[in-house]
């Protein structure tokens, strides 16, 4: 959000107006100039990637921690306190699972993405302008809806972000909770009309997803893609505050910035977040959802067609665009890579891979006032070194 590392970011700017801590973080992405790229033996054994890694740790992160797969050779690299199998809280990764079991339950029938947001939760979103019956689920996934951002609200803030979060970070939201403190405030525009990165959005469509199914939207994501893609190391926890192991500590300065104390933030309400950022996963299953997602073995073509049918924000950022649960980037090489970023308390996230899945990248770092994870993308995709560290 306000770091120095996200303020260049197209969709970090997006929630700059109103966050000071990179809970929820939308994808970041770089702008400006970028260090030499390494020289072909470089890419080929990740050094790149390596070099990111500590620069993230030289920088002050007390642990990070990549992956790479390509072309079905897999690699791990970690630097700091950080291990290869290491759990994380992945934030706004969630919301690329969220929008494919949307659009699985459309490809069976079962909504319209065009449908109106109030067919499915009547009276949700009303209030200060807003308007279900003008709004669509589409829009939701695409972040088009101008769904005032919960998460830029001040006093969600104070009491989820800032220092009041340990005595705070136990307390549970419902959903509609969440939705009711966004309908404080009006909308940021009219539906269809523009583009803002907004939490509130994928809570309305967790919450969809529940209604159509008559069970938590978590069930539909174990049951649709979790278990079905075998991944061991990912879960929808819910309620539960705690980290699975093997994990390492998260840790934040709780939007105190560079030289704020520190805080092991690593329990905490999920509930803040929802369908927008509560998921937890590890480096190989975050690549193996990607690939399985791109290659098509989740989706079918029409609407992997329409995941990957992306807004376009080349005026803030060539090349880049958001999709359905899915953000489209140029990296400095010209390489296109589709995938998610996220950020929650104490952990900051990032999952690519090329169009054809057949190179991806997860990575982690356990702090959220310093380091730079889009190096690490840049690195791995381009072979491009890190700047050093001043």
């Amino acid at each position: 959000m306000a770091t120095a590392r996200t303020a260049r970011t197209v969709v970090a700017a997006a929630l700059a107006a109103g966050l000071t801590v990179t809970a929820l973080a939308a994808p970041a992405l770089a702008a400006g100039p970028t260090a030499p790229a390494a020289p072909a033996a470089a890419k080929k054994d990740h050094a790149a990637t390596r070099a990111a890694l500590q620069a993230a740790v030289d920088a002050g992160v007390p642990g990070a921690v990549a992956q790479a797969r390509v072309d079905g050779r897999s690699w791990t690299g970690t630097a700091g306190e950080r291990g290869g199998d290491d759990r994380f809280r992945v934030g706004s990764i969630t919301k690329t699972f969220t929008a494919t079991v949307l659009l699985q339950l459309q490809a069976e029938g079962r909504l319209d993405l065009d449908d109106p947001v109030e067919k499915w939760l009547p009276g949700v979103v009303r209030g200060h302008g807003h308007d279900g019956r003008k709004v669509t689920v589409r829009q939701l996934l695409n972040h088009t809806s101008g769904i005032y951002n919960v998460t830029a609200d001040p006093g969600f803030q104070e009491k989820v972000f800032g220092p009041a979060f340990l005595q705070h970070r136990y307390d549970r939201w419902t959903p509609r909770q969440l939705v009711a403190v966004a309908m404080e405030h009006a909308p940021d525009f009219a539906p269809g009309t523009s583009w803002n990165y907004s939490n509130t959005n994928y809570v309305l469509a967790g919450m969809v997803i529940e209604k159509v199914t008559g069970r938590p939207y978590g069930k539909a994501v174990e049951n649709r893609i979790i278990k079905p893609l075998k991944l061991r190391a990912t879960t929808v926890p819910g309620t539960d505050p705690t980290m699975p192991n093997p994990s390492s500590p998260a840790y934040s300065t709780l939007g105190g910035g560079p030289g704020a104390p520190v805080h092991d933030v690593s329990e905490l309400s999920p509930t803040i977040a929802h369908a927008a950022g509560e998921m937890i996963s590890d480096s190989r299953d975050l690549q193996t959802f990607y690939r399985a997602l791109l290659q098509g073995r989740l989706l079918p073509k029409d609407g992997l067609r329409e995941m990957t049918t992306a807004v376009d924000l080349s005026e803030q950022l060539p090349g880049a665009g958001y999709g359905l649960g899915l953000m489209k980037q140029k990296l400095s090489c010209g390489k296109e890579v589709w995938g998610h970023g996220g950020g929650i308390h104490g952990s900051l996230s990032e999952a690519y891979a090329t169009r054809d899945g057949r190179h991806s990248l997860a990575a982690n770092i356990n702090a959220d006032w310093t380091g730079d994870t889009q190096a690490i993308l840049e690195g791995e995709f381009c072979g491009t070194l890190p700047k050093p560290v001043k």
